[in-house]
């Protein structure tokens, strides 16, 4: 079994510049946790997830406790970061070199390869182009039959 016989054409993107306001929206309305950057052209980017949100607003509160701050104030740091952020360019935070896979591959190299990095959906690329994508829920559904 190929990748292209189970993976998904629609997927949650965003274009490269886009704010991380946009992202944070794009995420929220598409109850998608990753996003995949593609430009104009189609040319495959990069991926952007939830987590590379949460981790650009995210204080070091180690440093604030050690500091003398409270959970409190890194809470608060951590929330006029965020909006300190929010009109900043998605492009920092992009993972440029994504694991993706191609349409041709067995579906097993994208199995494994979830499994062993714990990533929950990848790109599906050929020729730079971003076809789709294939999630965990997609290869569960292929070999378990759902």
């Amino acid at each position: 079994m190929k990748i292209a016989d189970v993976m998904s054409a629609t997927y949650a993107r965003i274009a490269p510049g886009a704010s991380l306001r946009d992202a944070a929206r794009e995420l929220s309305s598409t109850l998608a946790s990753d996003l995949m950057v593609v430009d104009a052209q189609g040319a495959f980017v990069g991926v952007l997830s939830e987590g590379d949100l949460i981790r650009a607003a995210l204080p070091r509160y180690e440093e604030i406790l050690r500091d003398g701050g409270s959970l409190s104030d890194a809470l608060e740091m951590f929330i006029d970061r965020g909006k300190a952020l929010a009109d900043k360019p998605i492009d920092p935070h992009v993972i440029k070199d994504a694991l993706s896979v191609s349409p041709d591959d067995p579906l097993l190299k994208a199995a494994s390869t979830m499994a062993t990095k714990q990533i929950r959906r990848l790109p599906v690329v050929k020729a730079g182009k971003l076809l789709g994508t294939v999630s965990r829920a997609d290869i569960c559904r292929a070999v378990l039959g759902a």
